[in-house]
This record gives structure tokens, sequence and C-alpha cells, in this order.
């Protein structure tokens, strides 16, 4: 315990370098499957009907896919360069996600919902989330990404727990439609 005390920044670096390192590969992999849809739809262009590939503009499509995928796998430093940017549209989303929520949950207390808690509690997490990520009190962009991530997988698992207690109140989903026509 000692040890994870005087090491933790390390260990916080070390945790957002591993994150930047999975995401640079994720760009690449993902560069390198967009070259691959590319070329198939390419190849599928010129192996079909003329009219029928003109409708389908899959030449348009794969001469795309092809072009930003070795965008992606020769320029992954762009994603670096504009996370900063990324993270405050991430974090304007997660804050209107978590207004979103408020409505929910007063929805599911003006429904009666015993689980109405639930939803409280998502959006809570949710603009709490959003605040910390637009404020940025972060050293350093290595942190900022270890707290979005977190974040991300925090909000994704607690998103679940409250879909899924909810279902257990009811065999119908949630939402304010349905909680409209209950009222």
């Amino acid at each position: 315990m000692k040890a994870i005390k005087q090491n933790g920044n390390g260990i916080l670096l070390g945790l957002g370098e591993i994150l930047v390192g999975i995401l640079l590969l994720i760009i690449i992999a993902l560069g390198a499957v967009l070259c691959l849809v590319g070329l198939v739809s390419m190849v599928r262009y010129f192996r079909t009907e003329a009219k029928e590939a003109a409708v389908g503009r899959l030449l348009t499509k794969g001469l795309l896919a092809l072009l930003l995928g070795v965008f992606c796998m020769v320029e992954n430093d762009w994603f670096l360069a504009t996370f900063p940017k990324l993270t405050i549209l991430y974090g304007v989303l997660t804050l209107l996600a978590g207004i979103g929520k408020i409505q929910l949950t007063v929805d599911m207390i003006r429904a009666k919902k015993s689980r109405w808690y639930l939803g409280a509690f998502g959006a809570v997490i949710s603009i709490a989330c959003a605040v910390v990520i637009l404020q940025n009190p972060f050293a350093n962009t290595d942190t900022l990404w270890l707290f979005t991530g977190i974040s991300l997988i925090v909000e994704a698992v607690f998103d679940a727990v409250t879909i899924i207690a909810g279902s257990k109140v009811s065999n119908k989903p949630e939402t304010a439609e349905v909680l409209a026509e209950e009222a």
C-alpha cells in the first residue's frame, strides 16, 4: 500500500500511456479495416453491372474508405493532437446525457416507479463526470485520457445496471414513451 501511495502519479501516468497506446492501436486497426472495406467496395464496383454500380456509388465509397484508412494508419498522431477538443465534445455530450437522465428520473417518479433512484444516481454520475472533464483539472493529457476512459466505463456499467434493474420492475423498457403511456 505504501508503494502505491509513493508511486501513485507514476502509476496513473503509466495507465494513461497504456490507454493512449491502446487507442492508437485501435486507430491503426480501424485504418486497416477501412482500407480493406475500401478495396472490397472498389472490387465490387468493377464486378457489378455498370448501371447498378453507378447507382450504388461503390467506387466513391471505396476510395473514401481507402483514403481514410491510409490516413488513420499513417497519420495517427492527429488523434493525440485533437484529443483535448474531442474531450470537450465528450464532456458536453455527457452533460447532455446527464440532463436526459434527470428527465427520465422525474418521469419515473411521476409514474411511481420504485427504482427511480437508479436513474437519479446515473444522472449525478454523468453530470459529475462531465463537469470534471470540462474543467480539466489534470496536470497532463495522459491523466485526462485515463479519467475519460474510466468515466466511460463507469457510466456504461451503471447504465447497464439501471436498465437491468429497471427491467425487473416491469417487462417494458423504461423509456419516456412507455412512462407517458402508463401515466
